[in-house]
């Protein structure tokens, strides 16, 4: 025994020696962070994909070296469609969509993004989502779906365009026929319109485009429709629409994954997701501005659509969500509380909000 302790002492002094001389580190390696494999639904030069690399930036450096999110691009591992079934199997830690993709499943997910309005924005459905009851609901159907999943949704997206054409749309017998590439419910809505509706993912729309495959289409927003090329393909861009007037993003995390990190790290993931909606709306004020500018620029036909297109719109939808109320009980449940929500909402903004229209006028009318 006491030739073990002889033994001891003699290592413990050695050690010491060795940390004297700067051999031996006093401190533990540092650990290795979590990291997650999250992918994309996106065109990697999109500005949605950039929202997305911007979110695991803020991810990174608030985790401080704990926790990593490394981002793929749209297709590294799965088609855009199938993200939710890969974050659901674990094939996938994460990924960055829009509800509207997995409409598929259930045609109330599209609610949280291609849904009608009831006059709110996009601002007003991420409050409704966060503060009106929302998030429990759309927790509700991925747990029906049994989508093993976290959800957090960030935007707001601006009213997406009617979209591009080979020709200005002046009344709604214009849409009858014409092949027209949209996602979610808005599919539903210009069938009721007498389209014939193909649903793509964004990275095949321009080319789908070229090849006459499709008619026309409607993606996004300028930004997004400049850098994917819409302006070598077609040369009228109709703005405004009822067909998406207001949508969210969306970051979906394994939820094994999710739970299995620290409380401070599902924080992190949390309220990154927040900042983003605010940095997300801020740079899609600067560049879609810019770009409605190069749009023009490029010869494009900028016509907004003309009030008569959008009532029918507003008609067609009514026929849409009378008919899946009927046939979904989560459909119409999780209608209902948005309408009643945009009942409170709606009016304070037309209350409160000037109209600024009369003072843009005032400074710029004839530039």
């Amino acid at each position: 025994m006491r030739s073990k302790t002889i033994l001891a002492l003699g290592a413990s002094v050695a050690v010491a020696a060795l940390v004297a001389l700067g051999v031996v580190a006093t401190t533990a390696p540092a650990q290795q962070p979590i990291v997650l494999k999250m992918q994309s639904t996106w065109p990697t030069q999109d500005i949605l994909h950039t929202s997305f690399e911007d979110w695991a930036k803020k991810v990174n450096e608030m985790a401080g070296g704990r926790l990593r999110v490394d981002v793929l691009p749209n297709g590294a591992v799965v088609p855009a469609f199938e993200l939710l079934d890969a974050v659901n199997r674990g094939i996938l830690d994460g990924g960055h969509g829009v509800p509207a993709y997995w409409f598929g499943k259930n045609r109330a997910m599209s609610l949280f993004g291609t849904g009608p309005s009831f006059g709110m924005d996009a601002e007003d459905l991420l409050a409704w989502y966060y503060y009106g009851g929302g998030q429990e609901m759309y927790n509700d159907l991925l747990k029906q779906l049994r989508m093993n999943v976290v959800s957090y949704l960030h935007g707001p997206m601006p009213t997406q365009p009617l979209g591009w054409f080979a020709k200005e749309v002046k009344t709604a017998q214009d849409l009858r026929n014409v092949k027209f590439r949209t996602v979610g419910l808005s599919a539903d809505l210009f069938k009721e319109l007498g389209a014939s509706v193909v649903i793509l993912p964004g990275g095949e729309v321009v080319p789908s485009l070229e090849r006459n495959v499709i008619d026309a289409a409607e993606f996004n927003n300028p930004t997004s429709d400049i850098i994917l090329g819409f302006t070598d393909v077609r040369k009228v861009y109709m703005t405004q629409s009822y067909h998406q007037p207001l949508e969210s993003l969306e970051i979906l995390i394994n939820k094994e994954k999710h739970d299995s990190l620290p409380k401070d790290l599902q924080a992190i993931l949390k309220y990154a997701t927040l900042a983003e909606s605010q940095d997300f709306s801020l740079k899609m004020i600067d560049r879609n501005s810019k770009d409605l500018v190069k749009i023009k620029q490029a010869g494009v036909k900028v016509v907004p659509t003309p009030k008569a297109v959008l009532a029918a719109q507003l008609q067609a939808w009514d026929k849409v969500i009378e008919r899946e109320s009927k046939a979904n009980p989560a459909f119409a449940k999780i209608l209902k509380s948005q309408r009643d929500f945009a009942a409170r909402v709606v009016p304070l903004k037309q209350a409160i909000a000037v109209d600024n229209s009369v003072a843009y006028e005032h400074y710029f009318k004839g530039q």
